[in-house]
């Protein structure tokens, strides 16, 4: 039956079968609302874009580390114990990743090695291997060694460096300690 066809009998007989209804007992309804987003740390991916800048830059006008080929790598960060380079360079840590930018042009290396660094850093490994290769070749020296130097002791995320022994690249390759 319509809306149209009703006639106040129906209405009253409507009401007069439903007189002694009452409400059923049940919980208050709940909404659902959907899950709140995550919130996102904006002032600490500005920091994290402001130093990959930084480590784009060209290097200080003091800050000459322009290396021959067969010269040896070794950094560790102040406030961390010498013993950590040498366990590093006897491989006492495990290796997690392996990283190989030879025959890569300057430019496309340098975002490789920074992507590379992040996803470490991601995935919690503590000790990766960057293969850079020792720069026979070049004309200009060793253009991916110089920049790996650089850009790791410039790496906030970078405890030490120091170049793998000879069986796992010798000084064609650094073995990187990364801060939990």
């Amino acid at each position: 039956m319509t809306k149209e066809n009703a006639t106040d009998d129906d209405l009253a007989l409507f009401l007069a079968e439903v007189a002694d209804a009452r409400p059923l007992d049940s919980e208050p309804r709940v909404l659902n609302e959907p899950p709140r987003p995550a919130p996102v740390p904006r002032q600490r991916l500005r920091d994290e874009r402001a130093v990959l800048e930084e480590l784009l830059d060209p290097p200080e006008p003091g800050e000459d580390m322009d290396l021959e080929t067969g010269e040896e790598l070794r950094f560790l960060r102040d406030g961390y114990p010498p013993r950590l380079l040498k366990r590093l360079r006897r491989g006492d840590f495990a290796t997690g990743m392996h990283l190989n930018l030879r025959h890569l042009p300057h430019d496309e290396a340098r975002d490789v090695l920074l992507a590379f660094i992040e996803d470490a850093l991601r995935d919690g490994l503590l000790c990766v291997r960057v293969v850079h290769g020792k720069g026979l070749r070049s004309k200009n020296g060793p253009v991916l060694k110089n920049m790996v130097n650089r850009l790791l002791r410039r790496h906030r995320a970078v405890i030490a460096f120091i170049s793998c022994r000879p069986v796992d690249g010798g000084t064609g390759a650094v073995g990187v300690l990364l801060r939990p």
